[in-house]
């Protein structure tokens, strides 16, 4: 199943959010193309890859730094597109207006695309979105063409025909997980304990049809990676 198949149930509300870190353009146009969004946010610099590949957001954010001012009036030129701008000197990125904005429709869930790139520090920030996201009861997964990525706070199943990648790492998220047992793939664990300072939920497989990942206590930061 390739990735714009796997969370493309059809009377899901879900929104998708593009940002303006690395975007790999096919990525972007398998999961328009796989999913029935009720709605499309371009955040600031995300925007660019709307006008190059001939599509249309439902809404713009940002403080448009990074977006060309070309590009911006060209959508509002269309008139069925919503443009909120806001000021540089603000307390949040434009990647968390954009998911807060989205997180106000009660969503199923949202996809977001553009928020990994060369500056490591936003990519940390956005990663701590998915805590954000879940707060709100609703599962974001931040994708692009190497790594899927979502936070847990409770049991999961992952089959090997759905997942992304190869790969399968977990991470202790904000402290310390308890119990963590892991069926179903390479390197086993049975109520083990993993702290932040620590490797060992790096790199693992899926062996059998699906695995399963549960834990008693704390949040974990699953990453489905390819190379």
């Amino acid at each position: 199943m390739d990735a714009a198949g796997v969370w493309s149930e059809m009377n899901e509300h879900k929104i998708l959010i593009v940002s303006g870190g690395g975007i790999d353009d096919a990525l972007v146009r398998g999961l328009l193309g796989g999913n029935e969004y009720k709605t499309v946010i371009a955040c600031d610099g995300g925007t660019e890859f709307f006008r190059r590949n001939g599509c249309v957001p439902d809404l713009i954010v940002g403080d448009f730094d990074s977006a060309r001012a070309g590009t911006i009036q060209f959508f509002k030129n269309k008139g069925n597109v919503r443009v909120e701008q806001f000021p540089p000197e603000k307390d949040w990125t434009d990647t968390e207006l954009a998911v807060r904005r989205a997180l106000e429709d009660k969503p199923a869930h949202i996809d977001l695309v553009g928020a990994t790139g060369s500056r490591i520090d936003h990519l940390l920030g956005n990663v701590q979105l998915l805590a954000l996201a879940l707060s709100r009861g609703v599962p974001m997964f931040l994708w692009d063409a190497h790594n899927r990525i979502r936070l847990l706070e409770k049991a999961c199943v992952i089959t090997r025909e759905e997942q992304y990648g190869d790969y399968v790492s977990l991470l202790p998220f904000g402290g310390t997980a308890y119990g963590v047992t892991l069926e179903g793939m390479k390197y086993p664990l049975h109520g083990a304990t993993l702290t932040p300072d620590i490797t060992v939920g790096i790199s693992n497989e899926i062996v059998d049809e699906q695995a399963r990942i549960s834990f008693s206590q704390g949040r974990l930061l699953m990453i489905e990676a390819k190379d």
